[in-house]
């Protein structure tokens, strides 16, 4: 069994993982904005009717199986960086579902998503509040 790494013995595996991580979600959002962009035409645009539950939806999906498989969005592999768990072992399909579903949570409720910032900019592991309560970490490739 494997542990995450330490902060102050492996520094360097967060070193940048905060602002990487708002590049990584400036990445990923444009990406699917592009996919919801695709189903509004695909459904002869009677999908821009139902714009935020379309984006909501095709968001979630697009996080749970790219984290599912791999351990990252393409926006967080283009960063270099990945989500581990608990053991420093990648995120399997049911935690990235709950890590998912704690990411929609805190971007529903901005006070959520507001403490989840302050909490990667001062804990020495750059962990957000869904990352916090899963015990998953957020380090370079």
């Amino acid at each position: 069994m494997t542990q995450i790494p330490d902060p102050t013995l492996n520094a360097q595996a967060y070193d940048g993982t905060t602002s990487k991580r708002l590049l990584a979600w400036l990445i990923d959002t444009v990406i699917i904005i592009a996919l919801s962009c695709l189903v509004v035409v695909l459904t002869a645009f009677v999908g821009a009717l139902f714009w935020v539950l379309l984006y909501a939806v095709i968001g979630f999906a697009y996080r749970t199986l790219t984290i599912a498989g791999g351990s990252a969005t393409w926006g967080m592999r283009a960063m270099g960086i990945e989500l581990r768990d608990a053991y420093g072992e990648p995120l399997d399909t049911g935690q990235a579902l709950a890590h998912t579903a704690g990411y929609t949570l805190s971007m529903s409720f901005p006070i959520l998503q507001v403490v989840s910032v302050i909490m990667m900019l001062t804990n020495d592991r750059g962990q957000g509040l869904s990352d916090a309560v899963l015990g998953t970490v957020m380090v370079n490739r």
